[in-house]
Parts: structure tokens; sequence; C-alpha cells
């Protein structure tokens, strides 16, 4: 039985791209290496259903090249050739060579960048913040959340039916550092009459990738600039309207 390689999947949505642009954008990426590859839409589909699950050399550094991302992060089993994790000894993981298969020289070790993880899928969004005009009660603002990733850029939209208060996010990634803006625009019924807020704010991914952790900064009604807790928590990584319509409800 094969398992559908839905971090592939996500990865090609959140670059916005059709089957056959992504297989497109790959041969693309093989002919400027000078390394031409025959992707199509068929074998897009493959890779997605899961019926093939190991890319040739060629199309690993093509399929790298066009997300951003290593080729383990986008669901694949790397061929021998391309190879880059084994086991210490200890328990652990080494990181290998990309080209040999050959693991890391243990002494002492040297800093590696974070490898940037896709984000595209439903997660749900909770922060909180004192209202000023309620006696400084804590609240808890709650949206399910569509991610949609392109290279290191984070759009951020919520689901209609999750809150009467629209919320959205233009982010960007650096390693597992996610910084940005949002805007919330209040229900024209609610308690803040259809006040717009608006911020700036700061993540940081957990080795997971599953969560999203940091803080917000924006400003309250007595026009002074305040902060809280937000944090965002992955659901699933499909985007695809059946997954859009179990979640647009109220968390």
């Amino acid at each position: 039985m094969t398992t559908p390689n839905s971090a592939l999947r996500a990865t090609r949505m959140g670059l916005l791209m059709s089957q056959d642009d992504f297989a497109r954008a790959l041969r693309e990426a093989g002919r400027r290496a000078g390394e031409p590859n025959d992707a199509s839409k068929r074998l897009v589909q493959r890779w997605e259903a899961g019926t093939s699950v190991s890319p040739r050399p060629a199309y690993a550094r093509a399929l790298e090249t066009v997300t951003g991302l290593p080729i383990e992060t986008l669901g694949f089993i790397p061929a021998v050739p391309q190879a880059r994790v084994s086991d210490d000894g200890r328990g652990g993981l080494d990181l290998g060579d990309s080209s040999t298969g050959i693991g890391t020289t243990r002494g002492t070790p040297t800093a590696q960048p974070v490898p940037r993880g896709n984000y595209s899928g439903v997660w749900l969004s909770r922060y909180e913040y004192v209202s000023s005009s309620r006696g400084r009660q804590v609240f808890t603002g709650l949206h399910y959340v569509v991610i949609l990733q392109h290279a290191g850029r984070l759009t951020i939209r919520s689901l209609p039916g999750s809150s009467d208060s629209p919320l959205t996010m233009d982010l960007t990634v650096d390693g597992n550092v996610v910084t940005g803006t949002w805007v919330e625009q209040t229900a024209e019924d609610g308690h803040y009459r259809g006040a717009r807020y608006h911020g700036a704010i700061q993540l940081l991914a957990e080795p997971t990738g599953r969560r999203l952790t940091g803080k917000w900064v924006g400003f309250g009604t007595e026009m002074d600039v305040n902060t809280g807790p937000w944090d965002l928590i992955f659901q699933d990584a499909s985007t695809n309207k059946a997954t859009l319509d179990a979640y647009n409800h109220r968390p």
C-alpha cells in the first residue's frame, strides 16, 4: 500500500503551481544546470501519489532547485548517491555530503544552517491580548488559517467560518525565524465595532516544524503599544477544498 507524498503536494501548492507548471519548472531547472530531464505531469502525479519514492539524482537536484528545500523535506527517500543521513552510533544522526553520501567527519561540530521547512497547510492560530475596555481581562483569539508558502515567504489567511474577524499575515522565513506583519478586521457588530488592528510579529519554528511560537506587537484602543504571545499550531498539510471545508468552523 502506497502512502501519498503530502509534503511534496503541499510544497507545490504553496508555490501556486499546477502539476504541469511544476514539471515545466523542473525541466527548466535541469536545462539551466546542464542536466536535462524529462519531468512530466505524469511523473509529478506518481511522486505525489507515493508510487515513486526515490527520484534519480538529476531529478532530486532539480526538485531542490525549484522548491529551495532539501530532498528529505519533500517527503522522498534519497537515492544512495544522494544519501545524507547516517546513524552516528550514539543514537543520533549525522548529516553527510550530498554528492558522496559520506558522513561528516566527527570531531568539533560546526554550525550548520537550519534548513527551511515547508509550512503550507492548515494551522490553528492562537494569540492572547488584554482588553483595556473590558476591565483589563485577558482574551484569546482563535482562527483556523491557511498558509501558502512561496520560497521564503508565507501568505496566511483565516478561513471565513473560523471567526467573524478576518485575519491576514504576511511573513518571511529565515532559517527557523519567521517575521512579518498581521492585520485583523474586527466584526462590525462585535465589541470593537469594525476597528482594524495591525502590527508586527516574530515567531520561532520548533524543530518538528509543527509549531511556530512567538509574540505580536500592536497598538491598543488607548493608542499605546501592546504585546502578547502568539502560536501557530499545525493541523493538516492538505489545502484541498475538502480539507478547507472540514476546518471552516470556529476552533
